[in-house]
């Protein structure tokens, strides 16, 4: 048998893919980064509107989705945001908080980019692109990999390949095909951090298109204050992105507008200003105001209403129902909910319980962050994790 050619073979140049084989070079490892794209890191280079929301300083496993909450405690214990800071600031990359703990380059995602490939390269890392991977094979404990016409082997495998989210990016589910050869699970993957559309009674709504406001959005037990946008299709914005993760087709979704109105507000408005009517009232965007109170039949004066009208419109614009139809589905969602299982994975190294040598990191893995800078710092965590096991 020939010796391999590699130590280790990553297969994805994303953000996990990255750290990973970074990690793993320089520790003095043989590594061979894949990437079947023209460019590493594209989802990193369009993220944060070009400006890559690289971590949040308020990670915690608590706003992470999966199957196995505690999976992504190890990980994320052992390489933190003051970590990826601490590099970052290292290479000289300006950046700053936007909001809610999240961090921005001041400049361009290229920076982080190009950051991750110099790590790369003090590692050896060797990098191509732009092939398709043709073939996976394991056999007499080495995976062999084909690589457009070139075949290479290692002991070590790592699936950084993502979900399929945003497929016009050349996203997949590479990765679980790849994870169910070698008898592992998925978790159902569903599209995660998605604006949701809307149809039947709630349809009058995509007339608000571009209007957005403050609103307190839930989906079950879950809710989040932050900015919902109305679309010509549905619900997007902040909020509604966040809370979509958490939502099940065929349940409803509540709304609050006044997120910061105390109890009895239309009633010491009513008192205040008894000629007003409720659209005045309404501390909204115009458009907004004046639909909700079509809807609740409150067309006029606040004075001629009676106080139990006013109590029950209260309440409805505290929790009002909609019942989305849909999401806009993975070629919208920044990230996917699902994956593979963690019920397979070590949490302390990544590596395949069944299969020794194979590894999974980040999006492909069954663990999905808020929206925010969440998610790529899972891949950093597991990324790192792997490349430390490696």
């Amino acid at each position: 048998m020939t010796a391999p050619d590699y130590d280790a073979i990553v297969l994805g140049a994303g953000a996990a893919g990255l750290m990973c084989a970074a990690v793993a070079g320089q520790r003095g490892r043989r590594v061979l980064l894949l990437d079947h794209a023209e460019q590493v890191g594209k989802k990193i280079l369009i993220s944060g509107g070009g400006r890559c929301n690289f971590t949040n300083i308020h990670t915690a496993p608590d706003r992470y989705i999966s199957a196995n909450p505690h999976f992504a405690k190890s990980a994320l214990a052992r390489y933190t945001p003051a970590d990826f800071i601490a590099l970052v600031d290292g290479y000289g990359i300006a950046h700053h908080e936007k909001t809610l703990g999240q961090l921005f380059c001041d400049g361009s995602a290229k920076q982080v980019v190009a950051m991750l490939l110099g790590e790369c390269a003090k590692g050896g890392v060797d990098v191509r692109c732009g092939q398709p991977v043709r073939e996976v094979t394991h056999a007499d404990g080495a995976f062999g990999v084909a690589f457009g016409d070139q075949n290479f082997t290692a002991p070590n495998l790592v699936i950084a390949t993502g979900g399929p989210s945003i497929p016009k990016m050349g996203a997949s589910g590479f990765a679980y095909d790849l994870a169910r050869r070698f008898g592992l699970k998925v978790v159902e993957p569903r599209p995660a951090l998605v604006p949701l559309t809307l149809g039947g009674g709630d349809v009058l709504f995509r007339d608000l298109s571009g209007v957005a406001t403050p609103v307190g959005a839930r989906a079950g037990k879950t809710a989040f204050r932050e900015a919902a946008l109305f679309t010509h299709k549905g619900l997007s914005g902040p909020a509604i992105l966040q809370v979509s993760s958490y939502w099940r087709h065929g349940e409803p979704l509540t709304i609050d507008f006044l997120p910061d109105a105390a109890p009895g507000w239309l009633l010491e408005a009513k008192r205040a200003r008894p000629r007003a009517t409720l659209a005045a009232a309404l501390a909204l965007p115009d458009r907004l105001a004046q639909t909700l109170a079509e809807r609740l039949a409150l067309a006029g004066e606040l004075g001629a209403q009676s106080d139990r009208k006013l109590a029950e419109a209260e309440a409805q614009l505290k929790r009002w129902p909609f019942h989305p139809n849909g999401t806009e589905g993975f070629a919208k969602a920044e990230v996917t909910v699902g994956g593979i299982s963690t019920a397979n994975l070590s949490s302390q190294t990544m590596m395949a319980k069944s299969v020794p040598g194979l590894y999974a990191v980040g999006e492909a893995v069954d663990v999905t962050g808020w929206l925010g800078g969440y998610n790529f710092q899972w891949a950093w965590a597991s990324g790192y994790a792997a490349g430390q096991a490696l």
